[in-house]
């Protein structure tokens, strides 16, 4: 995959058997009970959506046809998530097929308001930004995708992007960049433009997209570390590196990105329902954390797969 495009509209049928890979359940020492919200792990990112377009229309353009997969919904995610100990998930809005209406994440927040927390999307073209942002901090949405795929290319450097930051550091509700190693730069100056603003860096900034991990582009995105509300989701194994479980090959930059930020500041996540094709399977993206990096202590996988999420979204 090369192209953000293909990133966010990756074609891919969930089936019976990735469902059932996915449920493979976590050693004892770090299974959560069901009961117990607190100690089960968090899924920081990941989407959710209905089979049918009815309530929630699609964008223009956009068909139940080209919802990939048919469908999947809030219940769909848990039935994967909990036989590995997640408990709770950060819903990320997904633009491709509900642009900026939020409405559907939402309402699963207000069927499950202690299960999820939503980053929606505001249109920062459009004036009253930081007002709609206030209105939606009151029903779950705690953070804002932010995406030169959807603002174009000056997104950054417009009034209603700086309301966006300035409205963040009032709220406490992140930025949360889906990005290219491109983009590394211009986050960079918003951050020292707004250092009270809560950062979230979506999939590693997409390095390892083209299968390769870039020292530059390794460099630029530890240097976001100097910004003390930044934050790196460790996600979306099955699009980076090898694109394949294990996925061993991202322990090194696992391991620059431990270094730099502490993982007080790393936050696991699956890229659901993405995660669920091509071999990879929700259980290997999530087992890379529990069972594979020698230099996680048990209080650093307590920070990567709840506390930091807990921190950023939940708190």
């Amino acid at each position: 995959m090369t192209s953000q495009s293909t990133f966010t509209r990756r074609e891919m049928l969930m089936t019976s058997a990735a469902t059932a890979a996915g449920a493979a359940a976590l050693p004892a020492s770090l299974a959560a009970a069901d009961s117990d919200k607190d100690s089960g792990w968090i899924d920081a990112h990941s989407h959710i959506w209905p089979p049918t377009a009815d309530k929630y229309p699609l964008e223009p353009g956009q068909t139940v046809a080209d919802l990939k997969p048919p469908s999947f919904t809030g219940e769909e995610l848990m039935a994967i998530a909990r036989p590995v100990g997640v408990r709770r998930v950060v819903l990320i809005q997904h633009n491709v097929y509900h642009g900026f209406d939020n409405s559907y994440l939402v309402d699963a927040w207000k069927a499950h308001p202690d299960r999820y927390r939503v980053v929606g999307m505001v249109d920062s073209r459009a004036p009253g930004a930081g007002k709609k942002m206030r209105a939606l901090h009151k029903t779950g949405v705690t953070g804002f995708r932010i995406t030169p795929s959807r603002l174009g290319t000056e997104w950054l450097d417009t009034a209603g992007m700086a309301e966006m930051w300035k409205t963040g550091a009032e709220t406490g509700q992140a930025m949360c960049g889906l990005i290219n190693p491109s983009d590394l730069p211009g986050i960079d100056a918003m951050c020292r433009k707004h250092p009270d603003t809560p950062v979230v860096i979506d999939h590693f900034a997409r390095i390892g997209v083209d299968g390769k991990i870039h020292k530059k582009d390794l460099d630029n995105l530890c240097g976001l570390a100097k910004h003390r509300k930044t934050h790196v989701k460790i996600s979306a194994f099955y699009a980076l590196g090898k694109k394949k479980p294990p996925y061993d090959d991202l322990v090194p930059m696992i391991k620059r990105l431990y270094d730099t930020f502490g993982p007080e500041r790393l936050m696991w996540a699956s890229d659901c329902p993405y995660q669920l094709n091509d071999g990879n399977t929700y259980e290997a993206s999530i087992s890379l954390i529990t069972d594979r990096i020698d230099f996680l202590t048990d209080a650093d996988k307590q920070w990567l797969l709840r506390k930091t999420a807990e921190t950023v979204f939940f708190a």
